[in-house]
């Protein structure tokens, strides 16, 4: 029989998680200080051209690259890039324009939007705790992005900014919705693997645009940006081999602790009160998602325990 490749192993599935998140936000914030000398496209294709020789080493480690080269979906490959590529470049012209923190949170709101989608899409019934969970993020969502939408002295820099890092939220729960069929018939390792290789295609194509031309120590920042997604990206799927979702899902908002960290020592950004209320609210929505998916896993594995008895 084969060995498996996952096992329980809380405490190092907490610390590769927690390090992936680090690094993601340490990602964010070389995107963010970056932001004023390159446009968004031309990081997003760094951020995914050199994330690839680091996803390679990685699937070879694992003797997975045949999985991560063979598709039987290679449209949905497509698409997914597409919509990944699409998340991407609106997050990061969102951290050129708002705060670190502020872009942490409204991006708390994919869950959420997920929740929604995949009661439209996939028509997975939504009953009243998840309703309540709905409106309860919705709400937080609203109540962070009202004061770039709607103060009489709004600045349309922020606003657009908010109105990108919204709409890059939306992007990626349509890739949650896409990924969750694209992993029915192919290996998650080729959807690791075939976003940085659409990403970085898509992204080219922005050149055309306008690119600036590096100096040295740019480049370096912007090869090292890569690298860091790569690793993070990496870091994130192993924690899965040793956790449970529902246990790692709560991790996932540190990365307010280390936004507003990063973004207080390093571009003396602070958050406002209003906008940790509207993430408390999306934080709440989303932990109600969480518990609710922990119970319904215990009541699953309760009625195979009964039906499926083993002894």
């Amino acid at each position: 029989m084969a060995k498996s490749l996952t096992s329980h192993r809380p405490v190092l599935a907490v610390g590769l998680k927690l390090s992936a998140l680090v690094l993601f936000t340490s990602m964010s914030a070389l995107v963010k200080a970056l932001s004023d000398d390159f446009p968004p496209g031309e990081m997003v294709f760094f951020r995914s051209l050199f994330a690839i020789p680091v996803i390679v080493i990685w699937l070879i480690a694992r003797g997975e690259l045949a999985h991560g080269l063979t598709v039987k979906k290679p449209m949905g490959h497509f698409w997914r890039g597409v919509l990944g590529t699409m998340a991407m470049g609106l997050t990061f012209t969102g951290l050129s324009l708002l705060p670190l923190p502020e872009v942490t949170a409204i991006g708390y709101a994919t869950p959420i939007f997920t929740l929604i989608l995949s009661a439209v899409m996939l028509g997975e019934r939504i009953r009243m705790i998840r309703i309540s969970a709905v409106a309860i993020g919705l709400l937080g969502v609203v109540i962070m992005i009202w004061p770039r939408l709607g103060s009489a002295e709004m600045e349309t820099a922020a606003t657009i900014g908010a109105l990108c890092v919204l709409g890059a939220t939306i992007a990626r729960a349509f890739v949650q919705i896409h990924i969750r069929q694209l992993v029915q018939v192919d290996h998650p390792a080729a959807v690791v693997f075939y976003f940085s290789v659409t990403g970085t295609l898509l992204s080219g194509l922005t050149v055309f645009f306008g690119w600036t031309m590096p100096t040295l120590t740019q480049a370096a920042i912007l090869i090292t940006m890569g690298l860091v997604g790569g690793v993070a990206q990496i870091l994130v799927t192993s924690s899965y081999r040793f956790g449970q979702a529902s246990m790692l899902a709560p991790y996932d908002y540190t990365t307010m602790l280390f936004a507003i960290f990063i973004g207080y020592m390093w571009f003396d950004e602070l958050p406002t009160l209003v906008m940790l209320g509207g993430a408390a609210l999306v934080i709440a929505g989303n932990a109600l998602v969480i518990w609710r998916e922990h119970k319904l896993g215990l009541e699953r594995g309760k009625a195979r325990s009964v039906s499926d008895p083993k002894a």
